[in-house]
């Protein structure tokens, strides 16, 4: 954190300039945006901000390395929804990082989870610049990494989304897109790339090839797909698509569907075991390996604090509880018990895992309270190209839980962007 940049802010922090922030999002993005943005960006050292973003990059290079764990990660995929064409990278990765504070008293990241799916990364890069306008800060912040200006960002996220063809033929899938709370992040997008927003229920097929139907109602030829449409609600709404996703289409995926699946929160107790432990990732087990023993003596072994009862009504403070293929923070549960446990099928508790709790650090000093941060390292890695950590994203909130949705009814929480001083 940067004290003096924080002190300066909260002085010249007003009301107006809040709702002037929120105007400016709102005609950015073409609509309002319904879930909350933070009254204040938070101002990062670049050292720590390039400590996450080496930190995301050497796990998904460990990962991409791995066939062991790649071959586990597919076998989760679930039947239906194993995507012909896979890429040999992911084109899209986010690290999330919470800041917790080290024995010798520095603070340091931890990764809270990895997923190679694509991110706000039109909607966050608007955030920023309106932080920057509503609030007139300081020149020399910077909030694009990777050496990126705004120019280059772009033009990485146009290369690694359009790759190279007509953007008329470059389609933002998701279900029901304009209901979606991503909406905004869609339209920032389709605005700058030119790429129409179509909802993949729509898409027809026609031969070995996919189409849309423009606004005109002129049928068009899809040669990629940038898709935003989550497995886990395709599957919980029952969406039945019009193609089989595994036939072998003659269209490009940006963001291969499958990498959803083989970079996730799976990925963690392969990342905190050798040979690819690294110092930032917390220990973590799967759940049936949990209650087979194994798992449990793993935790032990690296220092979480796991009672030694195993009665049903024995409380794992330390660890939480995740499902590993779900956004926004659902099914976790915090305190799980030894029934909780129990009490998921066998067959399931592969789909699992108990991870230690980190104690997010509240590092961010506000006129209601000190508050805490999570901050989200947004790679882009265009096909042909290198991995590039190009932006972060960062989440206020003072409850259990990071997400927007687990903040409802507080100030000074919420969506946010981070800054750094340019050398």
């Amino acid at each position: 954190m940067i004290p003096e940049l924080r002190r300066q802010f909260n002085e010249r922090f007003t009301d107006d300039r809040y709702r002037t922030l929120l105007n400016l999002m709102e005609h950015r993005c073409r609509m309002r945006v319904d879930y909350r943005i933070a009254e204040t960006p938070v101002f990062l050292s670049p050292a720590l901000l390039n400590q996450m973003a080496v930190a995301g990059s050497d796990l998904a290079r460990t990962l991409i390395q791995n066939p062991e764990c790649l071959a586990a990660a597919r076998k989760a995929i679930p039947a239906g929804y194993d995507v012909a064409g896979q890429t040999p990278h992911p084109n899209f990765l986010t690290a999330d990082f919470a800041l917790v504070r080290e024995a010798g008293g520095q603070l340091a990241p931890r990764l809270v989870e990895i997923q190679a799916f694509p991110s706000v990364y039109g909607y966050q890069l608007a955030l920023s610049d309106c932080y920057r306008e509503a609030f007139a800060l300081p020149q020399g912040l910077n909030s694009l990494l990777g050496g990126l200006d705004e120019t280059g960002y772009w033009r990485l996220l146009a290369q690694t989304v359009i790759g190279g063809h007509a953007p008329e033929n470059v389609v933002l899938t998701e279900i029901d897109p304009t209901h979606q709370k991503t909406f905004p992040d869609f339209q920032v997008t389709s605005d700058r790339l030119g790429i129409p927003i179509v909802d993949i229920r729509s898409l027809k097929p026609v031969g070995n090839k996919l189409y849309y139907r423009d606004t005109g109602g002129r049928q068009v030829p899809i040669h990629r797909i940038y898709n935003r449409a989550i497995v886990d609600e395709l599957i919980a709404r029952d969406v039945q698509l019009p193609f089989d996703l595994g036939h072998p289409w003659e269209v490009e995926w940006a963001g291969h569907p499958n990498w959803y699946f083989l970079i996730s929160k799976f990925s963690i107790p392969w990342l905190c075991q050798p040979p690819g432990s690294h110092p930032v990732v917390p220990p973590a087990a799967f759940l049936d390996k949990f209650l087979d023993g194994s798992g449990r003596q793993a935790l032990l072994k690296a220092g979480v604090d796991i009672p030694a009862s195993t009665g049903p009504n024995t409380v794992y403070s330390q660890l939480l509880l995740k499902p590993l293929f779900s956004f926004a923070g659902k099914g976790i549960q915090f305190d799980p018990t030894q029934e909780l446990l129990e009490s998921i099928p066998v067959e399931r508790r592969s789909d699992y895992l108990l991870q230690q709790r980190m104690r997010f650090e509240h590092t961010i000093d506000t006129p209601r309270g000190m508050t805490q941060a999570e901050i989200r390292i947004l790679f882009l890695w265009p096909d042909n190209g290198v991995l590039t950590p190009a932006l972060s994203l960062v989440r206020l909130g003072r409850g259990k839980m990071m997400g927007v949705d687990h903040n409802r009814n507080q100030e000074w929480v919420g969506a946010s962007a981070a800054f750094f001083p340019e050398s």
